[in-house]
């Protein structure tokens, strides 16, 4: 994934030169997916975590390997954005749902830490070889070859291959669901709905917005993007066990508490500085473009703060077959409200101004932040218990 989604509005913008308000509309078949996530999920429950797994990889490897050989027309281009979309998608829920059937109930937390933390170093290597590629002119989006694309499509099809050899050697990680569910929607994980909800917001932030303010505003290209994305990782790659860690010690709630808390602080600063630039009260060089640096590479790390809700959520459930369709169901709910902020955001930037979307963010991050403090402190007891 390092090595298409990462830099997927630098593609845009070279590619096919996309205002702001284009950027905010080719959300729509990016996030769209999505949205109908938890219905995929359920009409395919049969074939299990794993093989459904397989066949997103094989979905994501199509669409990226058609946009590495060819440019298409705009229409073909976000068609194929949606078809690698769906498998993106669809690995989302599936890849927290195989890890925790994996993990078992020991240690959760810190196991769901060690896993993003090696999933952050594979991030963190592609980004160095973005940031070679295109430091040295190897890698370009103005060129007929995506080089970028058809290496991140060989990479997913070589997880299909790995997934498959999960699924022969530990046959039990292909079925760790019921044959069929229903979509579950159930009062007791209103609160997982929420945050979820919210997180899509905070996505919107880190994909389309943070980015947008380096590559519009302050025109960076790839490279530098893939440059903070490396300094992001590799923090991450620390910083992830030791949220692991933390959940296990302090319970889900306080750590997301702390999370709505910073994005508040996040998205604030950025409001503040984004208004300057566009205002011309701040230049677009020296101090403030690093502080900007600084709040792409923290905003970065908070978003690594999803596995919390996961493991929050297995605290919660009473039958294991609702762990699935449940994450399914929240990042359906979060890309809900993603595909409207998407859009609404691109208006608001176009109208308003860059700082408008930012200080909308940080208003509803204390949201966030309410509904984390509306988790009952039981939570974290559980976690603990099953740890020993």
């Amino acid at each position: 994934m390092g090595m298409s989604d990462n830099i997927i509005s630098n593609f845009f913008k070279d590619a096919y030169d996309v205002n702001s308000v284009q950027r905010g509309f080719l959300e729509f078949p990016r996030e769209l997916p999505g949205i109908l996530c938890f219905i995929i999920i359920a009409l395919t429950s049969a074939l299990g975590d794993v093989r459904l797994a397989i066949i997103s990889q094989l979905l994501c490897a199509a669409g990226l390997l058609v946009l590495g050989l060819f440019t298409p027309s705009f229409g073909i281009m976000a068609l194929l954005i949606f078809i690698k979309s769906i498998g993106m998608h669809l690995y989302l829920p599936l890849l927290d749902s195989i890890a925790i059937t994996i993990i078992g109930k020991q240690n959760v937390g810190k196991r769901m830490g060690q896993i993003s933390a090696v999933r952050t170093a594979c991030m963190m290597l592609a980004s160095v070889l973005v940031f070679i590629g295109f430091r040295s002119g190897l890698f370009s989006f103005k060129t007929p070859l995506k080089l970028p694309f058809i290496i991140s499509a060989v990479g997913f099809i070589g997880v299909s291959a790995l997934l498959a050899i999960l699924l022969v050697t530990y046959k039990v990680y292909g079925e760790t669901r019921k044959k069929h569910f229903n979509i579950i929607i159930k009062k007791e994980y209103t609160i997982f709905y929420i945050l979820a909800v919210l997180t899509g917001v905070h996505r919107q932030i880190m994909i389309v917005f943070g980015p947008w303010v380096l590559i519009e505003i302050l025109s960076r290209q790839a490279d530098t993007l893939a440059f903070l994305q490396i300094i992001a990782f590799f923090l991450g790659i620390f910083l992830l066990p030791s949220i692991g860690r933390w959940i296990d010690r302090f319970g889900p709630k306080k750590i997301l508490v702390a999370e709505g808390l910073l994005f508040i602080v996040i998205y604030t600063l950025y409001g503040y500085i984004s208004s300057g630039f566009a205002g011309g009260t701040l230049p677009l060089t020296g101090i403030p473009v690093f502080i900007v640096f600084a709040l792409y590479i923290v905003d970065r790390l908070a978003m690594q703060f999803g596995m919390v809700r996961a493991v929050y959520l297995k605290s919660i459930v009473r039958d294991p077959s609702d762990l699935t369709p449940t994450l399914s169901t929240g990042l359906s709910m979060d890309h809900v409200v993603t595909v409207f902020f998407a859009y609404l955001g691109g208006l608001v930037w176009f109208r308003f101004g860059p700082q408008s979307v930012f200080y909308a963010s940080a208003a509803l991050s204390i949201v966030n932040v309410i509904a984390a403090l509306m988790i009952k402190p039981v939570v974290g007891a559980n976690i603990m218990a099953q740890n020993t």
